[in-house]
């Protein structure tokens, strides 16, 4: 009998790099956080729809947690979401007052309208293209009405200096577009810079 071959999807095989390299990962994303560097757009939207009360947020693809530390420190009650254990066991380590769920970000474990924002930093682009619209539409589902939504994402191939194997899909500043309006997003702001295109919307 031969070999049986044993097919590994794209989000399982990029999983499974983060976590044979996971001391190396850990040490890049937890020197710098995107939320304080670039975060000002979701937090003015956020404080638009929220009142200026207390939101409920969800990081998806959060890493070590970095990101989900800004928002604790701004009083927000957050949740980080991953794939990776390696990364959720960090971020607990190092972010008290915020809860971390191992999950798969194409199908949420969570209600309807359980938060006011989602922060998707540098997290979307690792799920096939074939998936990306149901994906949205599961994170649109768990948004309030006029949630916020926060995602950047790689824009082009040639720009991207990235010799892992891990799985990335690559997406013009107007499909982006496109894609977010097609499952109920209405945009507020995008920004294209460098080799990343981002976006603040309202569910």
């Amino acid at each position: 009998m031969g070999d049986t071959v044993v097919h590994v999807d794209e989000v399982s095989q990029t999983r499974n790099i983060y976590e044979s390299e996971a001391g190396s990962y850990i040490e890049k994303y937890s020197t710098e956080s995107v939320a304080r560097l670039y975060g000002d757009p979701f937090f003015d939207a956020l404080e638009s729809a929220c009142s200026g009360d207390t939101a409920q947020l969800l990081d998806i693809g959060c890493g070590p947690g970095p990101d989900v530390d800004v928002f604790a420190a701004a009083g927000h009650d957050v949740t980080g979401l991953d794939i990776t254990q390696s990364f959720l066991r960090e971020g607990t380590k190092r972010v008290s007052g915020a809860e971390f769920v191992c999950g798969d970000m194409r199908s949420l474990p969570f209600q309807d309208n359980s938060f006011d924002g989602i922060w998707a930093s540098a997290s979307f682009h690792h799920i096939p293209r074939s998936a990306a619209t149901q994906t949205l539409r599961d994170w649109h589902r768990v948004l309030r009405p006029a949630g916020t939504l926060f995602i950047a994402v790689k824009r082009d191939e040639q720009l991207d200096d990235d010799s892992t194997n891990r799985h990335f899909e690559y997406y013009q500043a107007d499909a982006f577009r496109t894609l977010l309006n097609s499952v109920g997003f209405e945009l507020n702001t995008a920004r294209t810079k460098d080799k990343w295109v981002s976006a603040v919307a309202t569910a």
